[in-house]
């Protein structure tokens, strides 16, 4: 009978339990939601235009080199990585806006991570072969700019009528 009273939750550890999966269940609503997925395709699609011009921008420079610096190297490959694979993703963002619902397949999310990732990199290695200093900037402020924009999601998105559901956090002993 001890056993049972040691595995035993008491009200407020079985609260945040409940409280955990009800933001679960909110998170699997929302993504189920065709409007969401709506939006999530607008937005990838800005994305992934912004990165492959970007990337077409600042490989052109590139073109009539004879021979590259390490930056140089490192921004044009990381875009002739991104390039065909944002290309790729927003063709893929029209079926997906023609069918109303987003792809679930781990290649496209692979896809994504990538692309994306190669793209950053290219940015950062493009601004450090015209300035270290532009690089380093260039880097610290796109670790800034992804607090910042987790923070304003989280705050459009579970406002304090979300939050009030849960009842207020007790600090942990």
């Amino acid at each position: 009978m001890k056993e049972d009273e040691d595995f035993a939750m008491d009200p407020a550890q079985l609260a945040e339990v409940e409280a955990a999966e009800r933001i679960k269940q909110d998170a699997v609503d929302a993504a189920a939601d065709p409007a969401t997925q709506g939006e999530w395709i607008r937005q990838s699609n800005l994305i992934y235009s912004g990165l492959a011009a970007a990337g077409l921008v600042m490989v052109q420079p590139f073109l009539t080199e004879s021979s590259l610096d390490l930056s140089a190297t490192i921004c044009v490959v990381a875009f002739a990585v991104s390039i065909p694979l944002l290309a790729a993703l927003l063709v893929l963002n029209r079926q997906e806006e023609f069918r109303r619902r987003a792809s679930k397949s781990w290649a496209v999310s692979f896809a994504k991570a990538v692309a994306e990732g190669s793209a950053f990199a290219g940015i950062a290695a493009g601004f450090w072969h015209i300035s270290t200093l532009a690089g380093i900037a260039f880097l610290a402020t796109g670790c800034i700019a992804v607090g910042v924009h987790s923070s304003g999601y989280v705050h459009l998105e579970y406002d304090s009528r979300f939050r009030s559901r849960f009842g207020p956090r007790k600090p942990r002993p």
